[in-house]
C-alpha cells in the first residue's frame, strides 16, 4: 500500500545508507498512518511492516520493539508539524517586513493558532493514547519522556519568539493548548469558539505582560 512512497531506482541499486534512510522514513510514515487509523493498540510491528510492503525482518532491523517504533513515529510527526509552524511564520515575516516577532498581536495570534492546530486532531489523539499506555509501562514512559522533552523545547522556543518571553506564561500557554486538544477529542469545538479562546488568551497575556505582543504600541 505504501510501497509507492519509495523512490524509483532508475540508475542501479541505491547506496546502503540511502536505502536505510528511505526505509526508516517509510516505516515512520506508515506507523503514523496506522496510529491515526488503528490507534496505539492496533499499531503493531507486523501491521506496519505489511502496510509498508516490507518484511518483518526489515522492520525489526530499524526498530527492535513496537514502542521504539511508535515513539519515533510520534516524534517524527511532531517535528514535521513544528517545521510547518516555523515555515509558516517565516513566510508571514517575509510577506510583512514591518512585522517582527513579539511586536504584533496578529502575528502572536497566528503563532498560537498554528500551535493549536499542531496540538489537535486524530494524530494528536493517538499521542494521548501513548501517554495513557506509558502510565503502566516503564520502558515506554522513559522513551516517551525523552522524546517529549525534545518536542517541548521547540514548542517553548516558538512561544518565546512569538508570544511571550515570560517562562510562566509560556508554560501556561502550552498547558492551555494541551487542555484544548484533549477537550476537543470527543466533542470538537466550533471554529469561532476556538479562535475566541485563543484571542482571549493573547489579550490576557498582554494584560499581564504588556510588552509581549506590542500592545503598548497599539495603545499609543
Amino acid at each position: 500500500m505504501y510501497a509507492c512512497m519509495l523512490p524509483h531506482m532508475t540508475t542501479g541499486v541505491q547506496p546502503r545508507h540511502v536505502r536505510a534512510v528511505t526505509t526508516r522514513r517509510l516505516l515512520l510514515d506508515t506507523t503514523v498512518a496506522c496510529l491515526a487509523e488503528l490507534g496505539y493498540a492496533g499499531t503493531t510491528g507486523p501491521a506496519v511492516a505489511e502496510r509498508a510492503g516490507l518484511s518483518r525482518g526489515a522492520q525489526l532491523h530499524h526498530f527492535g520493539t513496537r514502542d521504539q517504533m511508535v515513539v519515533a513515529a510520534v516524534e517524527h510527526l511532531a517535528q514535521q508539524r513544528l517545521t510547518h509552524v516555523h515555515d509558516s511564520l517565516a513566510v508571514r515575516i517575509a510577506d510583512n517586513p514591518g512585522t517582527s516577532a513579539r511586536t504584533n498581536r496578529e502575528a502572536a495570534l497566528a503563532a498560537l493558532e498554528l500551535l493549536a492546530e499542531a496540538m489537535s486532531g486524530p494524530l494528536y489523539g493517538a499521542t494521548l493514547e501513548l501517554w495513557a499506555a506509558a502510565r503502566t509501562n516503564d520502558d515506554l514512559r522513559r522513551q516517551l519522556v525523552s522524546a517529549e522533552e525534545r518536542v517541548h523545547a521547540d514548542l517553548r522556543e516558538i512561544c518565546r519568539a512569538w508570544i511571550t518571553t515570560d517562562p510562566l506564561l509560556v508554560q501556561i500557554t502550552l498547558d492551555l493548548l494541551l487542555g484544548r486538544g484533549v477537550s476537543g477529542m470527543l466533542v470538537p469545538h466550533p471554529p469561532h469558539w476556538q479562535r475566541a479562546v485563543l484571542e482571549r488568551w493573547i489579550d490576557t497575556i498582554n494584560t499581564v505582560d504588556p510588552k509581549a505582543t506590542g500592545s503598548r504600541d497599539e495603545q499609543s
